[in-house]
C-alpha cells in the first residue's frame, strides 16, 4: 500500500487558510506545486481514513490548560446544513442564531477558560439515532473523562438546558462546583413554604439559599439586566458570592466567542461530504484549527480574525506585485 499524499495537518493548515471554501477540491487545487500533488481524491480519502477520536483533539490541548485553574464551559451549537438531504449526523436542531429549529448537526463541546485563553479539550457531535445517547449522556462522558485526566476546575458553567438533576448530581459525585441558569418555573423551596417556581420565589441580587426540588440546598442569585430581562442563576456551592458569579458566568461566554470564530474562521460548518465518519473527520480537524489560532492569539496578540485576514492580504499584495490579468 502507498503512502497517503496528505496527512491531517495538511488539511488543518488549508481550513485556517482558505477564505470561503473548504471543499476537498479546492484543498487540492491550492497546494504547493511539486511533481506530484495530492489530488482531491487524497483529501477525500483523509477524511474517510482518520479514525474520529477528540484523543487527538486532548494531545495537542493538554500543554495549553492548567488544570487546577479556571473553569470548564459545556455548550452545544448547531451547525447549519440547511441543503442537506442525504447527509449523515444531519437532524432538527433548535438554532440559537436563527431562533428556530433548522437542518444541521449538533455539536457539543467542552471547554476550558482561565479568561485569557479558551481551549476545547473534548468534544462529541449528537446522533442519538445511532449511538442512543442524548446531550446530557454526552455531557456526563466529557466531564467524567475530564476528572480522569485530572481537572480541578474552579466552577463548571453551563446554560439551563444543561441544568436537569442527573447532571448536577454527576458534577456534585465529581466534588466539583457548577454554576448554571435555572428556567424560571424551576421548583425550589424557601423556608419549608412548599414547592414553587423560581420567579414566583423571594430570590435576591446577592443570592437566596433554597431547596431544589430532587437535589438539595443550592444558592440562587435574581439577575435584572438593564432592559428589564430577569435571570436566575443557582449553584451548589451555598457560600458562592455575587461576585464570584460574576466572575464565572462573564467567563462562560468564552463558549460563545469559540463557537463564532470555529465557524467564521475555521469552516466547521462548510464540509461538503455525505458521510458521518468524513463530517466527524472534518468537524476535529477544524476544532484543532481553531485551537492553533486561539495559541496565536494567546502568544501574539493577534486576533484569529486579523490572522485570517493576513493570509489573504499576502496573497493579494503578491498578486499586485506581479497581476496576471492585464492587455500585456
Amino acid at each position: 500500500m502507498s503512502d497517503p499524499k496528505c496527512r491531517d495537518t495538511d488539511y488543518i493548515d488549508f481550513l485556517i487558510a482558505s477564505p470561503r471554501s473548504f471543499t476537498c477540491t479546492e484543498a487540492a487545487s491550492v497546494q504547493p506545486e511539486s511533481n506530484d500533488p495530492p489530488a482531491h481524491d487524497a483529501f477525500t480519502r483523509l477524511l474517510h481514513r482518520l479514525e474520529p477520536d477528540p484523543e487527538t483533539l486532548w494531545r495537542e490541548a493538554e500543554p495549553s490548560v492548567t488544570k487546577t485553574r479556571g473553569v470548564l464551559v459545556i455548550d452545544d451549537s448547531t451547525l447549519d446544513k440547511p441543503y442537506a438531504r442525504k447527509m449523515e449526523l444531519v437532524s432538527r436542531h433548535w438554532s440559537g442564531k436563527h431562533k428556530r429549529v433548522v437542518m444541521g448537526i449538533n455539536l457539543i463541546t467542552l471547554l476550558w477558560t482561565d479568561g485569557d485563553r479558551n481551549i476545547p479539550c473534548d468534544y462529541r457531535l449528537y446522533d442519538k439515532g445511532n449511538d442512543g445517547l442524548t446531550k446530557n449522556d454526552h455531557m456526563q462522558t466529557m466531564l467524567a473523562t475530564a476528572h480522569t485526566r485530572g481537572f480541578e476546575p474552579a466552577c463548571v458553567v453551563f446554560d439551563s438546558w444543561y441544568s436537569g438533576l442527573e447532571n448536577l448530581k454527576t458534577i456534585r459525585g465529581l466534588g466539583w462546583r457548577w454554576l448554571t441558569q435555572l428556567k424560571v418555573n424551576r421548583k425550589v423551596n424557601l423556608n419549608r413554604q412548599g414547592l414553587r417556581a423560581v420567579s414566583e420565589t423571594a430570590i435576591s441580587a446577592e443570592g437566596t439559599v433554597v431547596w431544589l426540588e430532587g437535589y438539595g440546598p443550592v444558592r440562587v442569585f435574581k439577575v435584572v439586566s438593564q432592559h428589564g430581562d430577569i435571570e436566575y442563576w443557582a449553584t451548589g456551592d451555598v457560600a458562592m458570592t455575587e461576585l464570584e458569579r460574576l466572575v464565572h458566568a462573564e467567563k462562560c461566554w468564552a463558549i460563545e466567542e469559540y463557537h463564532r470564530t470555529l465557524k467564521q474562521c475555521c469552516g466547521v460548518e462548510r464540509a461538503q461530504v455525505r458521510a458521518g465518519r468524513a463530517q466527524r473527520n472534518h468537524v476535529g480537524l477544524a476544532i484543532r484549527a481553531f485551537l492553533r489560532l486561539s495559541h496565536h492569539f494567546f502568544t501574539t496578540g493577534v486576533s484569529c480574525y486579523e490572522a485570517k485576514a493576513g493570509i489573504v492580504r499576502s496573497a493579494v499584495r503578491a498578486y499586485i506585485a506581479d497581476p496576471l490579468y492585464n492587455f500585456s
